[in-house]
């Protein structure tokens, strides 16, 4: 279906969120007749929003009105069983994702990043990347700003650098970006999927699905899954330039550390980009951030000079490993992203220092006991929020000195003061997604760093 088909047509969107909205306006731009319904609440400010657009909505379930329309469009993690998508499915009408949407009205070439870890910090360091060197470009998607906010309207010459969930990828029917990035995949996810990893992994891989021999894919050649991945996606007729980026080995093309050196490597040449030391970000999770940013940027034809100077410069992004303070003696990093046991144990890697670790929200289908090393080397309290706090207990108890348990973001920042010493941290890192507690990650981390800064 080409975006002048959906004229006069009727789309449903599922639900309301930021996606959402997003997905009703730009069908409502573009002439089409969009209906927006809501298994819950819709917020009042995006009721008035849609009545003023003159787009119809319900809230509070799926009507049969929901079921009526010419094509679903389905907001990123809306369950897979509800009955609308099983109905439009069983009828032959399409079910899109908001991505999906947003890409038939697309002009402008596409970086699309995905990965279970690193996808907003990659995504910001590409927009770093493409601003040093002087190259126009929107970054949208799973960051913030919904893809169908600035597809249609965005210059054919600038880019739009995308980070892209699986929950956006479920749906895909001929999204195609010009560079597709899998950073990574560990479990994640597991409640939405039903304990199948394979599914989680399934829709991650479907980002580069429809790219040709005149797109490139990125990945990283260190990790299992993608290294797995790679012989399959070589065996289809058509696929994509395949480009690694590895901290370990050589790779046949792409970037690699030699030593301390980055070396870039095409078609069997190789360029010495710069020293490892002096990229401005720690942790060997950042060092493989940048590796993919850097290849992507490179096959964009950004110049090395501008690369080394993003890599050298680059500060990160909010909620991820950001300090917030240092008080007494102790410092207090927000982690809110780290929204699943890798990234915590990435987070936690990252620092030497005895620390007091907050963890929990909405459990995912979580195994603690992955952190476990870590956590008897490093963390003394841990304190736990939310839904999970029962499973932590259960799982983490046994593996530090003291679990405690908080009602609420302010209590347990107060408790976390009292248990650190000088010297010590104090990291919300949760290995949980928000929504028990809070909106989303960012207005969890938020309300971290507002209990930190009331201390």
């Amino acid at each position: 279906m080409k975006p002048f088909e959906l004229r006069h047509k009727q789309v449903v969107v599922i639900g309301a969120g930021i996606s959402g909205m997003a997905a009703a306006e730009l069908l409502h731009r573009q002439g089409a007749i969009p209906f927006v319904s809501d298994s819950g609440a819709i917020r009042p400010e995006r009721r008035e929003r849609l009545q003023q657009l003159g787009i119809a909505f319900e809230q509070g379930g799926h009507s049969e009105r929901a079921l009526a329309g010419d094509l679903l469009v389905v907001s990123p993690g809306v369950p897979r069983t509800i009955a609308p998508i099983r109905v439009y499915r069983e009828s032959g009408r399409s079910v899109w994702t908001e991505l999906e949407l947003a890409w038939r009205y697309n002009r402008s070439p596409v970086v699309a990043v995905t990965g279970t870890n690193g996808k907003t910090t990659v995504t910001r360091w590409l927009g770093d990347l493409f601003e040093r060197g002087g190259k126009p470009a929107v970054v949208a998607g799973n960051i913030g700003v919904a893809v169908s906010d600035v597809a249609d309207h965005t210059a054919p010459d600038a880019h739009l650098l995308l980070e892209v969930s699986s929950y956006q990828l479920e749906f895909v029917e001929t999204f195609r970006p010009d560079v597709s990035i899998i950073l990574n995949i560990t479990p994640d996810h597991m409640d939405y999927y039903g304990g199948r990893f394979e599914d989680y992994a399934a829709a991650k891989f479907r980002i580069t699905e429809h790219q040709t021999e005149n797109d490139f894919f990125i990945t990283n050649a260190d990790d299992e899954v993608m290294s797995a991945f790679l012989p399959e996606l070589k065996k289809r007729a058509r696929h994509p330039r395949i480009l690694t980026f590895s901290a370990r080995n050589e790779v046949e093309e792409g970037l690699f550390l030699r030593g301390d050196t980055l070396i870039f490597k095409f078609n069997q040449t190789e360029e010495p980009l710069m020293q490892i030391q002096e990229f401005h970000l720690s942790g060997q999770h950042n060092v493989m951030n940048g590796m993919a940013a850097a290849l992507a940027a490179r096959v964009s034809e950004i110049k090395n000079s501008a690369i080394r100077e993003s890599l050298t410069r680059f500060e990160g992004v909010e909620h991820r490993l950001e300090p917030v303070r240092e008080l007494d003696g102790v410092t207090y990093i927000n982690d809110s992203k780290a929204t699943n046991v890798n990234a915590v144990w990435f987070a936690l890697d990252s620092f030497d220092q005895p620390m007091v670790l907050i963890l929990g929200g909405r459990d995912k289908g979580n195994d603690y006991r992955e952190l476990e090393e870590q956590l008897r080397e490093k963390v003394h309290t841990v304190i736990a929020i939310g839904e999970a706090a029962d499973a932590i207990e259960a799982q983490v108890g046994p593996m530090v000195p003291e679990l405690l348990r908080a009602d609420s973001m302010g209590q347990a920042v107060r408790m976390a003061r009292k248990q650190a010493k000088r010297g010590e941290l104090v990291m919300l890192s949760p290995a949980c997604s928000s929504f028990d507690m809070f909106e989303n990650f960012e207005d969890r981390g938020n309300a971290f760093r507002q209990a930190v800064l009331e201390l």
